[in-house]
């Protein structure tokens, strides 16, 4: 069987600070209350996603990975991480700020809890007026001075506050304090994980529990990254009808392409899959004389055997590029 561009079954996430903007903005069309999260394509143990268009429907990213191998992830991807498939990508609405937390890195993270750790990178797709996110410090700090802040609920005045609007982008390092704050909805893409400690989160009680949430200001202080940036945003052109470098690190490569009328994306020189995240308006990508609709809020993704594709634009459509 010949593999196509695949679309994924998104697994809806309740979470205390999530709101309805997946629904009213992306049109995701769940019924639950407080869903923060949509997890576009997850490899993550027990929020594995599951292919829901064509002759794979039903199969997950390791059943695809194991049946297809370099076809699939290409041939650098398969041998650095087999069965396991590396990204994980989200859409995110906060209704109420996130807590503030940090990831751990890949050693960390395994030693620990046997995960990767947890790289990512932001891209705002909406934000209410003054709305804002939270990323690093705005002054020095060292472990001594920032538990003296975190004892006396005044971490959040060292904080680096940033009021956000549409295309917006952060990389977020494994050992970097951040925070999604209220008001904004945002595509994330990330390594294939789901570990965080929180460090504060307001006090606040979760209706499902009845309970505040844990915090892991143990585990969190040895990763802690306390250095001060002069800028945490990333600056990216927006040429159209080409791929923008956005945020590229070991773990991911991302570009921004603005599509306005018809564009032939060759692939064959990069070995892996490669992900379209719509991020506003609506394509057709056609692939063996198939054609595949991606309107804002989808994703898809296409193997790395797939080496051309055709993409139509009727008016301009954005998408996030994404490959490993």
């Amino acid at each position: 069987m010949n593999l196509y561009p695949l679309k994924f079954t998104p697994l809806f996430k309740y979470r205390i600070w999530g709101g309805n903007k997946l629904n009213t903005l992306l049109n995701k069309g769940f019924q639950a209350d407080n869903i923060g999260e949509s997890w576009e394509i997850s490899d993550v143990e027990g929020g594995k996603t599951k292919v829901c268009n064509g002759a794979l429907r039903g199969y997950s990213l390791q059943q695809l990975a194991a049946e297809y191998k370099d076809a699939f992830v290409g041939k650098n991807v398969y041998d650095s991480f087999g069965t396991d498939f590396p990204l994980l990508i989200k859409f995110i609405d906060a209704k109420t700020p996130l807590s503030i937390q940090v990831h751990p890195n890949d050693a960390v993270a395994k030693e620990r809890h046997a995960s990767f750790g947890k790289n990512e990178m932001w891209y705002v797709m909406q934000g209410d007026e003054n709305a804002e996110l939270i990323v690093g410090f705005d002054k020095a700090l060292n472990k001594k001075s920032y538990q003296e802040y975190l004892d006396s609920n005044k971490i959040l005045d060292v904080m680096h506050h940033e009021t956000v609007q549409k295309g917006d982008t952060f990389y977020i390092p494994a050992g970097r304090v951040h925070a999604i704050g209220a008001g904004v909805l945002l595509a994330e893409i990330q390594q294939t994980s789901d570990v965080t400690y929180r460090i504060y989160d307001y006090e606040r009680v979760d209706k499902q529990t009845g309970k505040t949430r844990e915090l892991h200001n143990d585990l969190a202080l040895d990763i802690i990254d306390f250095e001060v940036h002069e800028n945490y945003k990333t600056d990216y052109s927006k040429a159209k009808n080409y791929s923008n470098t956005l945020v590229h690190t070991p773990y991911f490569t991302s570009n921004y392409l603005n599509i306005e009328g018809a564009l032939e994306k060759d692939y064959s020189g990069i070995d892996s899959f490669i992900i379209y995240i719509c991020i506003s308006g609506s394509l057709t990508l056609i692939e063996n004389e198939i054609s595949y609709s991606l309107v804002q809020g989808e994703t898809i993704l296409i193997p790395a055997s797939i080496h051309k594709i055709n993409v139509h634009a009727a008016s301009n459509a954005e998408i996030l590029e994404v490959y490993y």
